[in-house]
């Protein structure tokens, strides 16, 4: 039996030019998430293609970020093609975006143990353009000049792998607190403890390398 053709979403929607990945121009987007999810559950593939459109750039960077490197791409067609397989598990408790990306933090997850190892987060997206992507926090804002850039990205680097993982959903991908529960599958509790704990490891590291350089 021939298995059925795997839709290549990503390859075919593009709509924040991410490097890499083909694109056309899709059409304008009334609809909202919700509104699409019901169609693409009465088989509207048109409707999937949409979500699509409207959070590949996101699910790119989340794979970058989450350590996917050149195998970035190939994490998002595998979370977008078990995302539309999957679509009658997701039950709107949360924003489909955030419910999106948790696929794609499995899937990249899954690159890491096929590789045997275990990277962290790769940022660089943070090293070629943080400013468009971090906000809301003091400790992070006072070092997106371009001169102090390097220094936010290496003591990222020196947080433990889930300190890093909270500090990039809270401020490198600036989902909610809610979003950030369902994409890491933490308690709320957790997400919040987890959130102010890395926050001051990530300014007693930025401080210490403000001494060191005087």
């Amino acid at each position: 039996m021939t298995p059925p053709r795997r839709p290549e979403f990503h390859r075919r929607w593009n709509p924040g030019g991410v490097a890499g990945v083909m694109c056309s121009s899709p059409p304008e987007v009334a609809l909202d998430d919700e509104e699409l999810v019901a169609r693409a559950r009465a088989g509207d593939l048109e409707a999937y293609e949409l979500l699509v459109a409207r959070h590949t750039a996101s699910a790119y960077r989340t794979a970058v970020l989450l350590g996917a490197g050149p195998d970035a791409e190939d994490v998002i067609q595998e979370a977008f093609v078990k995302g539309h397989r999957n679509l009658s598990r997701y039950r709107g408790d949360s924003s489909f975006r955030s419910w999106l990306l948790a696929i794609v933090g499995n899937e990249t997850r899954n690159l890491h143990r096929s590789r045997s190892r275990r990277d962290g987060l790769v940022l660089r997206a943070a090293a070629a353009d943080p400013a468009s992507e971090v906000a809301g926090d003091a400790a992070v804002e006072t070092v997106l000049a371009g001169e102090r850039r390097e220094a936010l990205v290496q003591a990222l680097r020196r947080l433990p792998v889930r300190d890093r993982e909270v500090i990039v959903c809270r401020y490198f991908l600036d989902l909610s607190e809610d979003e950030t529960v369902t994409m890491l599958g933490w308690p709320r509790g957790t997400v919040k403890s987890r959130t102010a704990r890395a926050l001051a490891k990530l300014r007693g590291l930025l401080d210490r390398e403000e001494v060191r350089r005087g």
